[in-house]
């Protein structure tokens, strides 16, 4: 059986059907990417804003075209939006063939099997192996925890994956480890809240811990965390990030507004002045830090003056990148229940100028870092003009732009550059100095925990 796959959403989801395919792939089935070629086509569905909403159902009803113009015999919807509104789509969805919500991913195999489009299992696998359809195998995403313990407003992420749960630290190193075998030279760190790794688990590992038992047993030169509320960033998670030139200094760190009232309504931990507080903080124990925020316009009761506020604020804390979107409620959140009362076009206009803003303030920023050097890692190679494109510590992939570099060189590796000159606000170019660490797959390094062999089930890692 051939598989097809679509993911929509955050990286998190990523991680999830690279799971979910490498469980399939061990029952004889093979991936494509030739949708038109899948006989069942997997639709990794995002339930966040209404945007992900639609553009998740948009997917399901193009899968579903393939069974008439295409090869394929099964439709499966699974993920976020599933888990909210599992039995609304079945209703309006007759054209999908399977629903499946985050909880219950444990049933794909045993439903694929009774419909007769999955063999029998042929090996096991280690436990967190994951099938890989990218096209930078370098750069991978390794989630170590599941569900969210915060109360947001707005947020309905606590109703679609359950309370916070940590992975057992040997997991993730072992999950680490694999990544590494298969060619990993940067691994990206997600959950809902990087920060409260380890809290329920009560066994001493924390984040701190984890950062260093990767970096203790795995050669991997680039760690990146995505994803950290400001309040759990302590000064031990600091200190590791200061002192180890491989765990990236860079923070993903979510304010969602700059006014003490909204953040108050959002019911959001942090103010102001703690926002203002600890960004001080982290750029004084890591002085090349680069803080990555996102920020909600349009949040019911948000005021012109509100508005203001929050542009005020981003002009005084001058974050390198901002991420930003308009409020849509979310059915069952505290929210919801509030007056949507700001008009769509308002938000849409306070967005655009947010944007702009935001845009000017990130020129600024890296601006302040060239004429310096730094390492860079490659992402794709141009041979016809020898060069290539690659990214700074302080960009992530595919969101923190890229920078140009003068010199061919295969994807993975990393070379120190000088960067030279911002291109168009958020572009660096930059000029090869020496390569510090050549592409190919490295070497196993002995390590002091053996990987085991188990089968495990889609739903049993993590969920």
């Amino acid at each position: 059986m051939k598989v097809g796959i679509i993911t929509l959403g955050c990286d998190k989801n990523t991680v999830d059907s690279e799971r979910y395919l490498a469980q399939l792939s061990d029952y004889s089935a093979e991936y494509t990417s030739d949708l038109a070629d899948a006989e069942v086509i997997i639709v990794n569905t995002c339930g966040f804003i209404d945007a992900a909403k639609k553009e998740s159902i948009d997917a399901m009803v193009e899968a579903a075209r393939f069974k008439t113009d295409g090869r394929c015999q099964a439709v499966v919807a699974v993920g976020c939006m599933i888990e909210r509104h599992k039995q609304e789509l079945i209703d309006v969805l007759p054209e999908v063939d399977l629903f499946l919500g985050s909880s219950e991913m444990q049933r794909l195999v045993p439903e694929l099997t009774e419909r007769g489009l999955l063999g029998e299992a042929d090996e096991e696998l280690h436990p967190g192996v994951r099938l890989y359809t990218g096209d930078l195998p370098h750069v991978r995403y390794m989630k170590i925890s599941e569900g969210c313990d915060h109360g947001c407003a707005f947020c309905a992420i606590p109703l679609m994956r359950g309370k916070h749960r940590s992975f057992a630290l040997d997991e993730v190193v072992h999950e680490a480890q694999l990544l590494e075998l298969q060619g990993a030279r940067e691994i990206n760190l997600v959950a809902q809240d990087l920060a409260h790794y380890g809290r329920d688990r009560r066994d001493g590992n924390n984040l701190p811990e984890l950062l260093d038992a990767l970096v203790a047993e795995t050669s991997i030169p680039w760690i990146r965390m995505l994803y950290l509320y400001s309040a759990g960033i302590t000064d031990r998670l600091l200190e590791v990030v200061a002192q180890e030139n491989r765990v990236l200094p860079y923070l993903d760190m979510p304010i969602q507004h700059g006014s003490d009232v909204v953040l108050a309504r959002m019911r959001r931990p942090e103010r102001k002045r703690t926002i203002r507080e600890r960004v001080a903080k982290f750029r004084d124990a890591v002085p090349d830090v680069a803080i990555r925020t996102t920020c909600i316009v349009g949040f019911p009761g948000e005021t012109e003056e509100q508005f203001d506020e929050l542009l005020e604020f981003l002009e005084e804390i001058q974050f390198e990148r901002v991420g930003a979107f308009t409020y849509s409620p979310q059915e069952g959140t505290r929210a919801a229940q509030y007056a949507d009362d700001v008009h769509e076009a308002v938000k849409r206009e306070r967005l655009e100028r947010l944007t702009e803003l935001q845009r000017s303030i990130t020129g600024e920023r890296y601006e302040s870092r060239v004429g310096r050097t730094a390492p860079a890692i490659v992402d794709r190679t141009n041979t016809e003009n020898g060069t290539s494109q690659a990214r700074l510590p302080w960009q992530a992939d595919d969101i923190d732009g890229v920078t140009q570099i003068d010199l061919a060189l295969p994807p993975g590796t990393i070379a120190e550059v000088a960067v030279e000159e911002v291109v168009d606000d958020y572009d660096f170019q930059a000029s090869v100095i020496r390569v510090a660490v050549p592409t190919g797959i490295p070497e196993p390094r002995r390590v002091s925990r053996e990987l085991p062999i188990s089968q495990v089930t889609i739903g049993s890692y993590g969920r």
